[in-house]
């Protein structure tokens, strides 16, 4: 072969992996995974079989859970949804972003303190995870709750480069077709339940970007109220129903299901398109159960205190689990505490993308864990809830140190102290027992909410301690 003849044999040579890529339209580029991130609205921290729910049936989840890692000390980033969403996409905490509450929040015109003046949408110039994934080579979309601003702070505005479903709303009005939601197209012919119609947009979008690295972000709106689900499901749940069981409700319980299915369709999509040795999967909730609504019982949180919108484990431990293939081991578990702020971070160590040198990451690259190749370099993660919630929570702020938790309540500033190991419930108030441990956690509390520019209530002047609804 002449010399030009070997130059050609040896370009073809090099070119040859990217044609097959590409052409074959079945894998991303090398050192590219796909990231699939799935957020589940509500779900409690046992509310899948692998967490220990005996009611609920998870086949899906439960078997991703023995495919990948598993964390038991898992964190939202606030006791409420729109503040935990704001973290997961920019890695900051709450406290940072000054969104707070959920969007639009609860007024309590004659209440002990006023709320400061918090931010009710995500800011278009603040880094996110789309943005950072985009600038890697990755296309994205957003199918399902959005919930962080008005149609000027859409996902489509903040680089995503497709939005589904995703509004300034924080439920839907409805789980049936007619959705009425203004960025889902009503089709008559295509799934009639909403879990069911975001998973098959899901399942499209997985199809149509196979050929390239992609990231789904895939935030359902269940199992938020309203508790709607197929009514053969419920049925089948009210076969099961034992009223002295913590978790009875066989509507949720369908909803919860409707969750599993989800997952289920999105892993076998990927077995499909041969994609799933290439494809990271992370699933997680966006706060903890919520326990009722009304005079209705919804699920339950038991070990753990409380539920959704409390200061307490049950508003914020949150069912955890990743698979990242060739990395994960399968049916590992990690009882590091991570938190919600910890994804950006990660994500952009999993696709070898690097973060603007401007914006502010306040988690922390749970890659080591993942690999199980060493330990989080931090001490402590925190909360910050300047807010009162309609379940009866006060403001509060929070820290988790190795073992302990301490809760500050803003009211008067009173502060609770539990080690976990011993007390995953929170009954022991340790505060007055250790009085240095105590004070330590409370100035490292202290001095997070000074470098984060956390907001704080102030007095109100017209609280009114006899009627402060």
């Amino acid at each position: 072969m002449n010399t030009a003849g070997k130059l050609i044999a040896f370009t073809a040579l090099l070119l040859m992996p990217l044609t097959v890529v590409f052409a074959g339209g079945k894998s991303a580029p090398a050192g590219k995974p796909n990231i699939i991130f799935i957020l589940a609205d509500d779900l409690g921290w046992t509310d899948l079989g692998c967490f220990g729910s005996r009611f609920y049936e998870t086949p899906n989840l439960d078997r991703l859970a023995s495919q990948g890692m598993k964390f038991t000390d898992a964190y939202s980033s606030c006791t409420v949804c729109s503040p935990s969403r704001a973290s997961i996409l920019t890695g900051q905490y709450p406290a940072r972003l000054h969104i707070t509450d959920w969007i639009p929040g609860y007024a309590r015109p004659k209440a002990r303190l006023l709320m400061p003046d918090w931010t009710q949408y995500l800011p278009l110039e603040t880094m996110n995870i789309a943005k950072a994934l985009k600038s890697a080579g990755y296309v994205s979309a957003s199918i399902g709750k959005w919930h962080l601003g008005g149609e000027q702070y859409y996902p489509d505005k903040q680089g995503f480069d497709l939005n589904i479903a995703g509004t300034h709303a924080g439920q839907p009005s409805t789980y049936f077709a007619p959705y009425k939601i203004e960025t889902l197209q009503e089709d008559p012919d295509g799934q009639p339940y909403l879990t069911d119609r975001l998973t098959a947009e899901a399942l499209k979008f997985i199809e149509h970007n196979q050929g390239r690295p992609f990231f789904l972000y895939l935030p359902h709106f269940a199992v938020h109220t309203p508790l709607m689900a197929k009514p053969e499901v419920v049925q089948k749940y009210q076969k099961k129903v034992d009223p002295k069981a913590p978790q009875n409700n066989p509507t949720y319980a369908g909803m919860v299901e409707g969750v599993d299915d989800s997952v289920g369709a999105v892993l076998r999509k990927l077995d499909e398109l041969k994609l799933a040795g290439n494809t990271i999967v992370i699933f997680t909730s966006d706060n903890g159960g919520l326990l009722a609504s009304g005079k209705k019982n919804i699920t339950s949180n038991v070990p753990l205190r409380a539920g959704k919108g409390s200061a307490y484990e049950g508003g914020v431990r949150v069912p955890l689990i990743i698979k990242w293939p060739g990395v994960t081991k399968p049916g590992s578990v990690s009882a590091e505490p991570v938190i919600g702020a910890d994804f950006y971070p990660t994500m952009l160590a999993m696709a070898g993308a690097v973060n603007d040198a401007h914006h502010v990451v306040d988690g922390e690259s749970i890659e080591p864990l993942l690999r199980q190749a060493g330990a989080l370099k931090r001490e402590a993660i925190y909360w910050h809830y300047p807010h009162y919630h309609p379940g009866g929570a006060k403001c509060y702020g929070a820290i988790r140190d190795g073992d302990f938790r301490l809760i500050e309540f803003y009211e008067d500033y009173h502060v609770e102290l539990y080690q976990l190991k011993d007390d995953i419930g929170e009954q022991k108030n340790l505060a007055g027992k250790l009085p240095d441990k105590t004070a330590a956690l409370r100035q490292k509390l202290h001095e997070w909410r000074q470098r984060v520019g956390a907001q704080l209530p102030t007095p109100n002047p017209n609280y009114d301690p006899q009627n402060p609804d």
